[in-house]
């Protein structure tokens, strides 16, 4: 398994516009894409600004077709703007 773990900084007074457009966004994925395996969105009240994305895909290559994948595209078109910032890790081995 490849797992990826994005936190979001989003614009102020942003955030209930993106959250549905996240929220989308990972339901696309674990419905329409074989190689997606899990998609968690989490944010901490204390923290209003802020996103964190856990996602589990079955190799690197799934996670390619994912940021290929038209609903992906789309989500990046509308959500750009709201972004501040974004910090991507991947992990190229999850144990089970």
């Amino acid at each position: 398994m490849f797992a990826v773990v994005v936190t979001f900084q989003i614009e102020p007074g942003q955030m209930q516009a993106f959250m549905p457009l996240m929220l989308e966004n990972a339901r696309a994925s674990l419905s329409g894409e074989e190689g997606c395996h899990q998609f968690d969105v989490a944010t901490d009240v204390a923290r209003p600004n802020e996103l964190f994305l856990y996602e589990l895909y079955t190799d690197a290559t799934a996670f390619e077709l994912h940021k290929n994948a038209p609903h992906f595209k789309a989500f990046g078109a509308v959500a750009g703007p709201m972004i501040a910032d974004k910090t991507i890790t991947t992990y190229a081995q999850v144990q089970q």
